[in-house]
């Protein structure tokens, strides 16, 4: 920059028409009160007025750093968004707190009169039954501290129905909800004799059909659903799990959303025989045991029951307080008294019903426990769960064998095994179903089942007996079909109005499948549609010949 000095009186010994090059423009000074004010800037202002020394830009703040100021202070926190401080109170605080809680209150100015003091006391007495009190002797039918404090644990049935006698409405209902959740189980049998001319129970399977139920499950060929002919309707909210009798499949258990777990006939009359009750909140997963004498339920009230399906009773009941996702028994005949449950705490655990403690614990995953597989012969078994992972474990050693992850997983909460047990179907919430093999748990890039949307739902997914399709549900109600060696979509029926959540094959019955669907319904499809259209019209003539009686 080229400037040129007059001879001012304010340019000291400058030359007139001398010539200087400078490398920076010239910055006017102003007074230490005037940087001061030039400092406070408007949040309007784009521009400094005043040149800043580096000294001082690098100088520390004044007073204490805020903590949640920027990220950079991301380590002193200790939650996600937030930094929380231990905070520590004093017995009376606490005391009090409890009371106000439990509506025991100090009475006021107007109530003493009703609420009047106990006696002083001997004066000359300061210790024994009569010791001087004062001033802070207690009041009079006013429920001390102690006797609202929580009980030991082997006195909590007893406290609880003490405490029934004075809590109110609200607390009188959870109360009698912890009593049902400690041994208030109890089943109804809905039909009219619990035997037969021979003697036999629901248990026995029926010869009288023409179907061999004694047969080996998958020899016949399967064919895809068409129609709908029977629907067993009786819980009041939706069904969460589907399970079919072991073997034969001639019964159906159901548990459902209103607490309830509903045994059903699938090939007499088709109506619910026994009503299991004994849970409070929804139940979430049912297992029968290999030969479908007894059955497990796990609910949301984080308690695991032992049933038996032909009486209907409560043999047993678990619970570590935590919430069960899935249960599962071990299918090895001499382990039948041992199940795996995977819990809201990222833990599998493993349960011995003779002790009902458990044995044995697998914790790596990072998120709540989806599934269980067992695989190789019941050596090994899989889980998924909500971290995006698959993981393999020995059976009864607490260590990861296979670790399953890769960037682009999702959840999958669903797995099914295929019938000749070498491959692994997961669902996954990306909207498809993808395959792994069950003995080097390698995956199959080559098979992938698309086209139902499932986002948000653990649809359950399944095979046919036969092995040629695989099927599952949709958030929509449909219920899809692909075939299985070439991967293509067969068909998409529309089965409910809400999501199909579950399904099954039935094991010996020629393509027929249930569905299950949280608008509480629970159907029977068969493949061939002159078949449903033979027994609806059986159906209409009998109830037109009933209305024609009726009218006479």
């Amino acid at each position: 920059m080229l400037v040129n000095y007059s001879s001012d009186e304010d340019n000291n010994s400058k030359p007139l028409n001398s010539t200087e090059i400078q490398s920076a423009p010239q910055v006017h000074t102003a007074a230490a009160d005037e940087q001061a004010q030039a400092l406070m800037m408007r949040p309007t202002d784009d521009q400094m007025m005043v040149n800043v020394p580096y000294d001082h830009l690098n100088k520390s703040l004044a007073g204490p750093q805020d903590p949640f100021r920027d990220k950079n202070n991301r380590p002193f926190q200790n939650l996600l968004n937030a930094h929380v401080e231990e905070h520590t109170m004093n017995d009376h605080d606490f005391i009090s707190l409890q009371r106000q809680h439990e509506g025991i209150t100090r009475p006021d100015k107007k109530q003493r009169q009703s609420f009047p003091r106990e006696d002083k006391g001997d004066l000359e007495d300061v210790d024994g039954d009569n010791a001087y009190k004062g001033p802070w002797a207690e009041w009079k039918d006013v429920r001390k501290p102690d006797e609202i404090d929580a009980p030991y644990e082997e006195d909590v049935e007893n406290w609880e129905i003490q405490r029934d006698n004075w809590l109110n409405d609200a607390n009188k209902s959870k109360a009698s909800k912890t009593l049902l959740a400690q041994g208030g189980e109890k089943s109804i049998f809905h039909g009219s004799q619990t035997r037969d001319y021979q003697g036999r129970t629901y248990m026995h399977i029926p010869t009288d059909v023409d179907v061999n139920l004694y047969g080996e499950e998958g020899t016949q060929t399967n064919f895809l659903p068409k129609a709908c002919i029977h629907t067993w309707a009786g819980h009041t909210k939706g069904v969460s799990r589907i399970k079919l009798f072991p073997g034969s499949g001639h019964l159906l258990l159901s548990a459902s959303m209103d607490n309830k777990v509903k045994l059903w006939d699938v090939y007499n009359e088709g109506k619910c025989l026994r009503t299991f009750m004994g849970h409070y909140r929804a139940v979430k997963d049912i297992s029968f045991n290999n030969d479908g004498t007894r059955f497990l339920s796990a609910s949301y009230d984080k308690q695991i029951k032992l049933w038996d399906t032909e009486t209907g009773q409560c043999l047993s009941a678990f619970s570590n307080n935590k919430s069960p996702q899935c249960i599962t028994f071990n299918p090895d005949a001499d382990k039948q008294d041992t199940f795996l449950a995977g819990m809201q705490d990222r833990k599998i655990i493993q349960v011995d019903l003779r002790s009902n403690e458990i044995t044995q614990e697998y914790d790596q995953h990072l998120g709540p426990v989806n599934t269980l597989t067992f695989v190789d012969d019941n050596r090994r078994f899989v889980t998924t769960s909500d971290d995006k992972t698959m993981r393999a474990w020995d059976y009864d050693i607490p260590v990861v064998i296979k670790y399953i992850a890769e960037p682009d997983m999702h959840s999958m909460p669903a797995v099914g095994l295929h019938p000749t047990k070498k491959f692994l179907a997961a669902q996954s919430l990306d909207n498809q179903i993808l395959i792994w093999a069950a003995d080097t748990f390698k995956q199959n890039r080559r098979k992938r089942f698309a086209g139902h949307s499932i986002s948000g739902y653990a649809c359950q997914l399944g095979f046919s007996p036969d092995g040629r399709y695989i099927s599952s549900g949709d958030g929509a109600g449909n219920i899809v079909f692909w075939d299985w060696k070439t991967s293509r979509l067969m068909k998409k029926l529309k089965a409910h109005d809400r999501c199909v959540i579950d399904h099954a094959w039935l094991p010996h019955e020629t393509s027929k499948v249930v569905t299950a669907s949280w608008d509480g319904s629970i159907k029977l499809w068969v493949p061939f549609l002159d078949t449903a259209l033979r027994e609806g019209g059986q159906q209409r003539a009998a109830k037109s010949d009933a209305g024609v009686e009726k009218k006479k």
